[in-house]
């Protein structure tokens, strides 16, 4: 039993004395109304003070032992570790409480992840008893039905909704610093820019109040905070709160970096965006919504410029009642390390590659069986998160990352977020059109974005009807194009990518404006020599090596 066990067995236990008091109150009285609590205000009042203080004294009892709340579950699981590791939870148990950096829920959180880590739960899964989802399962996008194009239940619709974008990302990968949110996409706006615009259409169209929420990391807290500033004119509200700090683990002795004297922030890791679900509960935004009549939640990546409100699938859970919604596309050779959902033992699951057989890999990677994948889109219901979170029932597989820290072997655990699919009643997937899935995750990313294949507005950046190709062009860029400083300077404009197939650039090669790709093209540049190409250029099926092949 959990310490939220014990808690909910006293408040219940508190709830069934005060419901009962006016029976015995009765007794005294030939002239007491019956012990029905509308019939008497001035009871009411009674019993409410009651109630309140004796839950008072139960937190005040409880407040002393927060950090015990992992304990009791390690405990059990004491039972399957073997000696050695049983000791090293005991040992990290009491380095951690002595952790001040950290709140008590963080405490607890990180102990638990440790002690379901030790006990070695099963990550693989029973390759046979794997099944292909029905529709009715992962339902098709095209079969939704149509929203009502009355503005007031549209209204309706979106007053229940609250979007939280995941914002825990650094901008390092693309050579940035700062968080990624705050990277230029396009004509000068930056992905939060986008995001606050979209949302800010919505409220002025139809008159309703969805919230942002930010769900940062340790890393990304401060430079958000800063920037939020910026859009305190909007009509958005903005929210932000942190996801969990957890310490890295040293490999050698399983011992917290912190405790090691390196207490800088090379110590501690957020702990995926699995995350989400507890901390925002932690944070007390999730009462909050709750409380102003918010029933769903879109969680997406910061990053992925297809990700915004989708009215239809919105509207198919409220009416579906589905707790729970992962949003799938159709795979490509790109995706197939992506995770896809099965149903497995009568629910429906996420598979991750890391949980595949290794004689199954390839087959998990096959875009004939397995059709699908993951966009990391989740809808998912306020007051479901609130049950299971409070029952200690999200779970999620744990993802192993080991790194090497100043010098140190340190391992970190984490989850993802669309793992807990299984844990949500009427849970489903979505499989919808890939263009709810742009991710910006690199310059070639970025080049796509910026180029003639996109247009941008109110903050929606959408394909250009004029490419009929349904698949983008592949792009791969040389490492002198990695970082976003770089990749601008070499190009004074972008180029026109409408009919191009395929693009591959490598070496000191520098573009000129107004220039035209089509078809398959490569340019490669000679080591050492710089390769410009002309303005005005047109480029159709060709591999330039110099000056002499334009």
């Amino acid at each position: 039993m959990t310490i939220l066990d014990l808690k909910s067995l006293l408040y219940s236990a508190a709830y069934s004395l005060t419901r009962d008091i006016p029976k015995y109150l009765s007794l005294f009285s030939d002239n007491t109304p019956p012990p029905h609590t509308h019939t008497n205000p001035t009871r009411i009042n009674i019993f409410d003070t009651i109630l309140s203080s004796y839950t008072i004294y139960i937190d005040n009892i409880l407040g002393h032992f927060t950090i015990f709340s992992s304990i009791s579950f390690s405990i059990m699981s004491t039972a399957t570790l073997s000696p050695s590791d049983a000791e090293k939870l005991s040992h990290l148990q009491s380095s951690v409480a002595n952790l001040t950096q950290i709140s008590e829920n963080e405490k607890s959180g990180f102990i638990n992840l440790v002690a379901r880590y030790l006990s070695g739960e099963a990550q693989y899964v029973d390759w046979s008893k794997i099944q292909t989802p029905t529709d009715e399962i992962v339902v098709p996008y095209d079969t939704l039905k149509p929203v009502s194009e009355d503005p007031a239940e549209t209204k309706n619709l979106l007053d229940k909704l609250v979007v939280l974008k995941l914002n825990g990302g650094l901008g390092t990968t693309m050579g940035c610093t700062g968080p990624k949110s705050v990277i230029e996409v396009r004509s000068g706006l930056t992905f939060l820019d986008l995001i606050v615009i979209q949302i800010e259409h919505l409220n002025n169209k139809y008159g309703c109040k969805v919230p942002l929420v930010l769900m940062n990391s340790f890393n990304t807290h401060d430079d958000t905070l800063k920037i939020v500033e910026n859009y305190s004119n909007s009509n958005v509200d903005i929210h932000t709160f942190n996801q969990s700090q957890f310490p890295r683990l040293v490999v050698e002795d399983f011992s917290p970096m912190p405790c090691k004297g390196d207490d800088g922030k090379d110590a501690w890791y957020p702990p995926g965006h699995g995350d989400v679900f507890a901390a925002l509960m932690n944070s007390g935004k999730l009462d909050q919504f709750l409380s102003q009549g918010k029933e769903y939640v879109f969680v997406a990546n910061s990053d992925n410029l297809g990700a915004v409100v989708d009215l239809k699938i919105l509207n198919h859970l409220i009416h579906n009642k589905n707790e729970y919604c992962m949003e799938v596309t159709p795979k490509t050779l790109a995706d197939v390390k992506g995770g896809t959902l099965i149903s497995y033992e009568g629910k429906v699951q996420l598979l991750e590659i890391a949980q595949v057989p290794d004689e199954h890999v390839s087959e998990f990677k096959s875009i004939e069986k397995f059709k699908i994948f993951n966009t990391n889109n989740l809808w998912v219901s306020l007051s479901a998160i609130k049950r299971l979170v409070q029952a200690d029932a999200l779970k999620m597989e744990i993802i192993p990352n080991p790194k090497e820290v100043n010098g140190l072997k340190v391992l970190q655990l984490e989850t993802a977020a669309g793992a807990a699919i299984k844990f949500f009643d009427h849970a489903i997937g979505i499989n919808g059109p890939r263009s709810r899935f742009l991710p910006v995750k690199a310059s070639s990313d970025l080049l796509l974005v910026q180029s003639d294949l996109y247009t941008l507005s109110d903050g929606y950046v959408t394909r250009n009807s004029a490419r009929t190709d349904p698949a983008n062009p592949s792009i791969e860029l040389g490492p002198e194009f990695k970082k976003v400083g770089d990749f601008l300077k070499r190009f004074k404009t972008i180029p026109s990518i409408i009919e191009l197939d395929s693009l591959k650039v490598s070496g000191d090669v520098w573009f000129g404006a107004n220039i035209t790709l089509k078809g398959k093209v490569t340019i490669s540049a000679k080591g050492g020599v710089k390769l410009e190409i002309p303005d005005g250029s047109v480029i159709e099926n060709q591999a330039i090596n110099g000056p002499e092949d334009i």
